[in-house]
């Protein structure tokens, strides 16, 4: 980490305000340009920016950077970025499946049981390491490719093969589990 970073972390709990309004005058359009990649919005951009500038306030106290304030800083915009994506792909989701529910019970019991895979989907998802979890996010949710992955994260394709690789391992094993436990249940 660089002298001016550290300078910045050690004001974040002796003059927040100043500290802060140094950080978002540094990284502000930074931050905005990576979410725009992610999301092609630039309302949504700028409104995630900002909450990534709240969650450092939230944090000042205890905020533990292990490598540049950028990085970090990215870390968190992708996070959040990744959250909002999920959250809004789950709602669709619902709402897709609410309107094209028949009315018989059978029908009803499938879309609990689709329900209920989706979240262990989703909690698999979120239980992925961050590195491995925003590489799997930027594939599934955003369909970049690994070569625009590796270029978008500056790391290497063979990376991103085997953060996927991983992640997909992880999801597989929660759903081979679902399904085991669905089918014992029955009997």
């Amino acid at each position: 980490m660089s002298n001016p970073d550290i300078d910045i972390l050690s004001k974040l709990k002796e003059q927040p305000e100043i500290a802060l309004k140094v950080l978002y005058d540094n990284y502000y359009n930074y931050i905005c340009s990576v979410v725009y990649k992610m999301v092609g919005d630039s309302t949504l951009a700028e409104d995630i920016a900002q909450e990534v500038f709240v969650e450092v306030w939230k944090r000042k106290e205890s905020l533990d950077v292990n490598v540049s304030l950028r990085g970090y800083l990215r870390r968190v915009a992708v996070n959040k970025t990744l959250n909002h994506i999920r959250a809004q792909k789950m709602s669709f989701e619902e709402e897709d499946a609410v309107l094209n529910v028949p009315s018989n019970e059978n029908s009803t019991q499938k879309v609990l049981e689709a329900e209920d895979l989706q979240k262990i989907i989703n909690d698999s998802i979120d239980s992925l390491p961050d590195k491995c979890r925003v590489v799997f996010g930027l594939s599934r949710f955003e369909e970049l490719s690994y070569k625009e992955i590796a270029t978008e994260l500056g790391i290497s394709i063979k990376t991103v093969e085997n953060q996927i690789s991983k992640a997909l391992k992880i999801v597989r094993k929660a759903v081979l589990e679902y399904e085991e436990e669905k089918k014992y249940n029955k009997y």
